[in-house]
């Protein structure tokens, strides 16, 4: 493990003596002072900083793509032209290596397997939304979401964000949830970044497939 780690380490290092030979003007030079080093495995641990550069990494899953920052200490904010600078640079180089071997989906259409490994992932998720949507258990007076909106209908998840009425502010599809489990169902309300909202929320767009958005519209 320790061998491993010191392996990385100076790998690392070595990308950036070459990567950031051209990027000695300091952190208002955005033309220079963010370089692209390459990739590794996502797995891998990769520090904060090498060499007196932060390290930023975007990973897809298999391949971790690696930008080095010189002059920027972890968790100090950037000033925006070279937060962009970084974020531009990460998309540029995902985009050439969605060919390449190294990206997970390696620019070629996904294979059978593949694609029944997901769609049995979503429609595990949307079941189990399905579930909670025509159970009573969300509330404490026996109603469930089904007696007011059989198959999801008069929900409109394509709508939000809109204004509504009830709640005297913009909301999305997931603040809507909650507010018909407080009043109707009289039950608690869901975290809204919880396993189970998301799962509603996934039956509930689910229902509507192929309509098209129209945020705001009533």
């Amino acid at each position: 493990m320790k061998s491993s780690y010191i392996s990385l380490l100076t790998t690392v290092s070595l990308l950036l003596l070459s990567g950031l030979n051209e990027a000695k003007a300091g952190i208002d030079n955005a033309q220079t002072n963010v370089k692209y080093l390459g990739t590794m495995s996502c797995t891998k641990y990769l520090p904060p900083t090498a060499k007196g550069a932060r390290l930023f990494r975007l990973c897809d899953g298999k391949t971790k793509v690696i930008i080095a920052v010189e002059g920027v200490e972890p968790g100090e904010p950037m000033p925006r032209d070279i937060a962009q600078k970084v974020a531009s640079t990460m998309l540029v180089a995902y985009e050439e290596l969605k060919t390449s071997k190294l990206l997970a989906h390696k620019g070629t259409p996904h294979t059978p397997r593949e694609e029944n490994t997901f769609q049995s992932e979503v429609d595990r998720m949307i079941k189990k939304g399905y579930k909670l949507y025509h159970s009573p258990k969300l509330g404490t007076n026996g109603i469930s979401c089904d007696m007011c909106h059989p198959d999801g209908s008069n929900t409109h998840p394509e709508t939000y964000p809109k204004f509504q009425t009830q709640l005297k502010k913009a909301v999305l599809l997931r603040e809507m949830i909650n507010w018909c489990i407080e009043n109707p169902l009289e039950g608690q309300k869901l975290d809204e970044s919880g396993k189970e909202m998301k799962e509603l929320e996934a039956y509930i767009l689910s229902t509507r497939k192929g309509t098209p958005l129209e945020y705001g519209k009533h």
